[in-house]
């Protein structure tokens, strides 16, 4: 009796104990998170510290809240006090790994170190390649998690950097363009995928609920910010990736790759985005990589190939067995916008407009599909119609084309609007309606378009 009384004792003192520290570290949770959220960083800084040291695993709301205490310190301090919050940031984020690593993916942690590192280079004494060695640590431990777009953004900078400094030879910067691209197609794809389980097949916009609203408009900032990254890579590499210096690189690399199916394959996308296509080297390596991988890719390019030759039968069977190879909805919808886009380079709208549309039942929110369709309305709108009046109608067309892009496509609704409202202006204005006394008409619109058109009622 006497042991189970001492026992009982024991664990009374050590509840109460308990119950008094965890109200303890309640109560500086609650003191520093309100100082937070009322930016009152600099009064937040001691009861933040203070939990931080005595109970790291309490709540994630001390990293959460901690990394905007430490970003303030570091904004308004300078030199050595500065230096030492720097320090503690990245520690910080270390510290939140260790504790809650199921809410905190290494290769983010990792590549927002880098990101600090790079912002406050001067600070910590650090060179371009110290940054990029650590950006490089991110993306060869957790490049799932390695997604943010300012940091892949920066990484590729770096590279271009040490390239100028000639610390990369001009394999390892196309090597690292061509990764870093394929890691933000991947996250495009993967934010293009989510947005198109809310595009409806109406013309209307679906309705959406408030916590919806919030994940579209979500998803839509990522892929615009993914969108920014995509074109400020190409600014960033400028002439160094121009033909002149590509096609000599990978004639020099062909040999020792020519069995490397990725190397192929990197090697052929880079030269057709570069307008290099027309060389030989081009022809080359779309075949050897025909023989050894056949792809939806190589036989859409093969059909490229025949086009520029004038066979444009065989093209368009290249063309059909890149659709049929492809399984994958996101990448089908790419390859059918590119044979659309050949054709309506070629002039040949109708059957353009017809591989856009197919491109969009794959992948309902590719407005580009959208804007090309209205600038083929635009473009053949003196070739189609009675009359002027039946002529200029075909811009309501154009203008409908174009808004349907900004439904569907949050990245391109500025751009759309805008085009739309030209396509508005060009058509019959107020006055001409009613001068014409065609309010409420339907015209029916000639030529390959084959469409009709609704007179606005006034």
């Amino acid at each position: 009796m006497k042991k189970l009384f001492t026992l009982l004792i024991i664990s009374l003192v050590t509840i109460n104990a308990f119950s008094q520290a965890n109200e303890q570290d309640i109560n500086a949770l609650s003191i520093f998170s309100e100082y937070v959220k009322a930016k009152n960083y600099d009064a937040a800084f001691e009861p933040w510290m203070e939990l931080r040291e005595r109970s790291p695993k309490f709540n994630s709301a001390i990293y959460v809240y901690g990394e905007r205490i430490l970003k303030h310190k570091i904004k308004n301090s300078s030199d050595d006090v500065k230096l030492a919050f720097i320090n503690d940031l990245m520690k910080l984020w270390l510290e939140k790994r260790e504790n809650f690593p199921n809410k905190t993916p290494l290769g983010d942690i990792l590549a927002k170190s880098a990101q600090l590192e790079h912002d406050y280079m001067k600070e910590l004494g650090a060179s371009n390649s110290d940054v990029y060695n650590s950006f490089e640590k991110a993306y060869n431990e957790d490049l799932d998690s390695f997604n943010n777009p300012k940091n892949l953004y920066t990484y590729f900078q770096l590279a271009v950097k040490l390239y100028d400094e000639e610390l990369k030879s001009a394999s390892d910067l196309f090597t690292k363009y061509d990764e870093i691209s394929e890691k933000v197609e991947k996250e495009i794809k993967n934010y293009t995928n989510k947005v198109n389980k809310y595009i409806t097949d109406t013309d209307e916009e679906a309705t959406l609920s408030v916590k919806d609203q919030r994940r579209m408009k979500s998803y839509n900032s990522f892929l615009k910010a993914y969108d920014q990254i995509t074109k400020g890579m190409e600014k960033a590499l400028g002439d160094r990736g121009n033909c002149d210096n590509l096609i000599p690189l990978y004639e020099n690399s062909f040999d020792q790759n020519q069995n490397d199916t990725k190397w192929l394959d990197r090697a052929m996308n880079r030269l057709f985005n570069k307008d290099c296509s027309q060389s030989e080297l081009f022809v080359k390596i779309v075949e050897q990589k025909n023989i050894l991988e056949p792809s939806a890719t190589t036989a859409y390019y093969l059909g490229t190939i025949k086009d520029k030759d004038g066979n444009s039968s065989e093209a368009l069977q290249f063309y059909n067995q890149a659709i049929d190879l492809e399984t994958d909805s996101y990448e089908k919808a790419k390859i059918l916008f590119k044979i659309a886009t050949s054709f309506r380079k070629n002039g040949s709208f109708s059957r353009a407009r017809s591989y856009y549309l197919q491109a969009l039942g794959f992948n309902p929110s590719m407005g580009r599909a959208y804007l090309a369709i209205a600038k083929m309305y635009n473009d053949s709108a003196k070739n189609c119609g009675s009359d002027n009046f039946s002529q200029r109608a075909v811009y309501w067309l154009a203008s409908k084309e174009a808004m349907k892009a900004a439904r569907v496509d949050g990245t391109l609704k500025k751009a759309a609007v805008k085009s739309s409202k030209n396509y508005e202006a060009k058509a019959p204005q107020k006055s001409e309606i009613f001068s014409s006394g065609r309010e409420g008409e339907v015209i029916k619109i000639s030529c390959w378009i084959n469409k009709s058109v609704k007179v606005p009622s006034l």
